[in-house]
């Protein structure tokens, strides 16, 4: 009997992937720059590579929140963390929310009068 790869993360399969965990993760704005970043990027990111505000072991926590929501698919290569977005999943869960949620980061608000 094989066991699985102790270290590759569990993820939740398309069909368990909830609104409700979708907005939690990416209602933080350090959340929502790791998405961003990988949308822009188009192709996968290590964990290391990401411009982030925060400590390293306050990162480890954010990129856990996005995967455990579904929003990202993490697995290595060789020693390093790989980042993918799971956009091809989330649009077909809830069609637009992601492109919503990646247009909103980048727009900024006109100032008041």
């Amino acid at each position: 009997m094989s066991r699985p790869d102790a270290r590759i993360p569990e993820h939740p399969e398309p069909h368990e992937i909830t609104l409700q965990a979708v907005l939690e993760a990416l209602v933080d704005p350090v959340r929502r720059s790791i998405a961003a970043q990988l949308h822009r990027a188009g192709e996968d990111i290590s964990c290391g590579k990401f411009d982030l505000p925060v400590a390293r072991s306050t990162a480890t926590h954010h990129f856990g929140v996005l995967r455990e929501a579904g929003v990202i698919r993490q697995y290595y290569v060789g020693t390093s963390r790989m980042n993918t977005l799971r956009a091809d999943d989330l649009n077909s869960r809830f069609p637009g929310l992601l492109d919503a949620c990646l247009q909103a980061e980048t727009t900024t608000p006109d100032p008041e009068p």
